[in-house]
């Protein structure tokens, strides 16, 4: 014999068996919510940590730096206490170390002795490509005729001594150009010390900040 099946019991399993379908429903909605929730997130935290590299280091304008060579070509050499007419070759060099090129206007280089101008040498506009070097060849000139002759003392002891200290320092005036949309003006400083050997007619030293 057929077992016969009470209705409100059939309509109680489907009611049941709806509502866990349902319940199955929103609880597999909410884990994608949450899962989204969770990308948009990271999403979110990653974009904020390029953009803070990306204003840090690339957006960053740094001032280059200006140094003279310690390659040094002497092509006029006269020394005869207590005077000097000196010419040699040498390069400047502008370190660029910006995500952008650095073009700088003309600059003049001064080399003094005891503090009086002995000779300057004029630096032409130019500009040092991303994080490059930009070497200038230059020729510099100095002589005594310029010194006073309070310096003639000093002139003579060093000279006797073997050697001719002068120094070089330059202020170069440019800017930076940063993703092509962004200038920033920025000055490279140069302040050298150089000794020379009279006897050897040769570079003893030479120190840049």
């Amino acid at each position: 014999m057929a077992e016969k099946i009470n209705p409100q019991q059939a309509n109680g399993n489907t009611r049941s068996d709806e509502e866990s379908a349902t319940s199955q429903s929103k609880e597999l909605k909410r884990k994608k919510r949450i899962k989204l929730a969770i990308y948009i997130a990271i999403f979110a935290v990653f974009q904020i940590i390029v953009i803070t590299v990306f204003g840090a280091v690339i957006m960053r304008a740094k001032s280059p730096k200006l140094r003279l060579s310690n390659s040094i070509e002497f092509q006029k050499f006269n020394v005869s206490s207590p005077s000097f007419d000196i010419t040699f070759a040498t390069q400047v060099r502008v370190k660029n170390s910006n995500f952008g090129p650095y073009k700088f206007d003309n600059t003049t280089a001064v080399f003094t002795y005891g503090g009086a101008t002995v000779g300057q040498v004029t630096i032409p506009k130019s500009k040092a490509g991303i994080k490059s070097t930009k070497k200038i060849n230059v020729i510099v000139s100095l002589n005594s005729s310029r010194l006073p002759n309070s310096a003639s003392g000093d002139l003579s002891r060093e000279l006797a001594a073997g050697m001719l200290t002068f120094s070089g320092t330059a202020r170069m005036n440019g800017k930076v150009e940063l993703m092509w949309i962004m200038k920033k003006k920025k000055s490279a400083n140069m302040t050298c010390t150089v000794i020379i050997d009279v006897n050897e007619k040769m570079l003893r030293s030479l120190e840049c900040k």
